[in-house]
């Protein structure tokens, strides 16, 4: 047993020391060490491969993340350009606004902001809608978008003592549109207005950063690309909560340009004091420039109301008005002139040669066309009697004398005349909304109703009525067109530069038919059978004028015009045109009364009163009149 156990024991002692094998151990420590030893420096590698690329390789690019956290560049909005009436009275200029933004990107929750806001100072659901499209749109990160302007010194208050837990919100001061003269400029001057979602499509987002408003009419319209200026850029440092710690960098915007106008405030004034509650147009034209006095529409409005957004029921209330009070009668108003073309009408048939000064008619109050049973009545019932000549027919506005010439003349002379004194066709203002008005003639008929002329259609165009329309600017360009023996020169809002451009043309006409035409305008006024010889008293200057009716509504051959069965909207448009001093023309006036009925009593002392106050601001350099005599 004893032997056994030995055996047994000395076997597993050599069998243990033959398992065992330290050179494949060793190796093995060896092979385990450099795996481990290589894994340690791969990681180490690969730490100090990212280490270096985090800090070297991509360092500016994370200094640019990291500083868009806490540098931002905000667009600089230039100042726009201010106007100026002739005289340098200040008719548009800017006025300092606190206005509540809100940087989105900083709101936890925007609508809870808003409500909160709500809360504080009060936001309208159209205020809220319309932030929430500009927030749609396209914009800067962390770009401020407006949702309150104009805020009152109260309500500034409110939110500087809540500002702790309203993030997301600012009170920034930003410039905005004021017109003094709010009123009496509406038509002209314009106004400007919030962007809307289609003008946001079409405007130059980088020159329009910052810039809330644009023209929306008028000369702010017109001339938008020069008072907008251009737009400048500053970077700011902001603290984690977002506010504007610092101010880094600074690239100042450049101005708009300021306007300088041949306008006089002072006739402006004049134009609304003299229409009074009247509906109706005034223009006056600085006859040796071409620059526009004054221009008024009436009824009027105020355009301040639109800068910071008119709400939607006062701007019901003017868009519905019966009145139309956003309608512009200078420029977009088409009447039927009526017998104040009867002058340039009579040019044409002296310079024609269908007629000359001897030329005389009986007026028995009527004509009549050949082989046709149908009267063409003058308004004088029984008419104006025997020796009716051209300077009779303008001085007292003779319906029949002119219905026999223009049927003389026909449509073709009449239409060529008209056109160059400029009758349908643009005057060329500068103004964003002119209507062309018609000059009718045989193409225009055939192009536009259809139709082929008839002899009828010329009596009609004959004194102004029928197929023609004019805007109350058209008439003034043929007024001071008249006035000037036939220059041609559109009329100008804005003094581009001090020298007067020349004219374009000239209508080419003799000495001896521009004054007799001139003579018969000046006996409308001065002589005791004139259309208007009732606005004669006390005039210390002579005055060229030519009164006339234009009708609204048609009326039945046999049909007499009683006003009284007529109501007021239905009645007859007063026409007044009107040049002075006859001697050396400077002024030239049209005057439109709608519904006025009569251009002697409505719209001529209207015009008087304009040239008045304008002989009296710009008296005439003594000798003038007397040397062009």
């Amino acid at each position: 047993m004893k032997q056994g156990c030995l055996q047994l024991q000395s076997f597993s002692m050599n069998d243990d020391h033959a398992l065992k094998n330290p050179l494949l151990e060793t190796r093995l420590f060896v092979a385990r060490l450099l795996f481990a030893v290589l894994v340690v420096v791969l990681l180490s590698g690969v730490l100090v491969w990212r280490y270096y690329h985090l800090q070297v390789a991509r360092h500016e690019g994370f200094v640019t993340l990291s500083d868009r956290n806490r540098v931002l560049v905000e667009p600089a909005p230039p100042t726009r350009g201010l106007i100026f009436d002739r005289n340098g009275v200040l008719l548009a200029d800017n006025r300092p606004s606190f206005n509540l933004s809100i940087v989105a990107e900083r709101a936890n929750d925007l609508e809870a902001l808003l409500d909160e806001v709500e809360g504080l100072i009060g936001i309208s659901d159209t205020q809220r809608e319309r932030f929430y499209k500009q927030l749609k749109r396209r914009r800067r990160p962390y770009e401020p978008v407006p949702l309150r302007l104009d805020l009152s010194e109260r309500e500034q208050g409110i939110l500087a003592v809540n500002e702790y837990h309203l993030p997301g919100v600012e009170v920034t001061v930003q410039l905005l549109r004021n017109y003094p003269f709010g009123k009496e400029l509406a038509h002209v001057l314009g106004y400007v207005g919030r962007i809307n979602d289609q003008e946001i499509q079409e405007l130059d987002p980088v020159r329009y950063s910052g810039t809330l408003v644009v023209g929306k009419t008028g000369l702010e319209k017109y001339y938008e690309g020069e008072l907008l200026g251009e737009v400048g850029y500053q970077t700011v440092e902001t603290n984690a909560r977002g506010r504007v710690m610092r101010h880094l960098e600074r690239t100042d915007p450049v101005p708009g340009k300021d306007l300088h106008l041949y306008l006089d405030s002072r006739l402006q004034h004049v134009i609304y004091e003299a229409l009074g509650e009247e509906r109706g147009a005034v223009v006056a034209i600085e006859i040796a420039s071409g620059g526009v006095l004054a221009m008024g529409s009436a009824p009027t409005f105020d355009t301040n109301e639109f800068v910071t957004g008119i709400s939607f029921d006062n701007y019901d209330a003017l868009l519905n008005s019966p009145d139309r009070p956003l309608f512009d009668r200078v420029l977009q108003g088409q009447y039927p002139p009526g017998s104040t073309v009867k002058p340039l009408y009579g040019l044409a048939a002296l310079e024609s040669g269908t007629i000359n000064s001897d030329h005389r008619i009986y007026d028995p109050g009527f004509y009549q066309l050949k082989n046709e049973e149908r009267k063409y009545r003058d308004w004088k019932k029984g008419g104006h009697g025997n020796k009716i000549y051209l300077r009779d027919a303008i001085v007292q506005s003779c319906d029949t004398f002119f219905y026999d010439v223009g049927v003389r003349m026909t449509i073709d002379t009449l239409s060529i005349y008209g056109t160059r004194f400029g009758l349908g066709r643009k005057t060329g203002i500068d103004m964003p909304t002119e209507r062309a008005g018609i000059m009718p003639s045989r193409a225009w008929k055939r192009g536009a109703k259809g139709l082929a002329w008839y002899p009828g259609d010329t009596v009609n165009t004959s004194i102004g009525q029928g197929f023609t329309l004019a805007t109350p600017m058209q008439l003034a360009v043929a007024t001071a067109r008249m006035a000037s023996r036939g220059e041609m020169r559109s009329p100008q809002l804005v003094r581009k530069q001090h020298a007067v451009s020349p004219p374009a043309g000239r209508i080419q006409a003799t000495d001896s038919h521009w004054n007799y035409i001139h003579q018969a305008m000046q006996d409308v006024v001065h002589n005791r059978r004139g259309t208007a010889q009732g606005i004669n008293r006390g005039l210390n200057y002579h005055m060229a004028g030519k009164t006339g009716t234009a009708q609204v509504i048609g009326m039945k051959q046999d049909e007499e015009y009683d006003v009284e069965m007529v109501a007021k909207r239905n009645r007859d448009h007063a026409l007044f045109i009107a040049f002075a001093p006859v001697e050396n023309p400077r002024i030239a006036v049209s005057v439109i009364i709608e519904n006025g009925e009569h251009g002697s009593s409505a719209a001529a002392p209207v015009a008087r009163k304009v040239i008045d106050a304008f002989m009296e601001y710009y008296p005439e350099p003594e000798g003038v009149a007397d040397e062009s005599e």
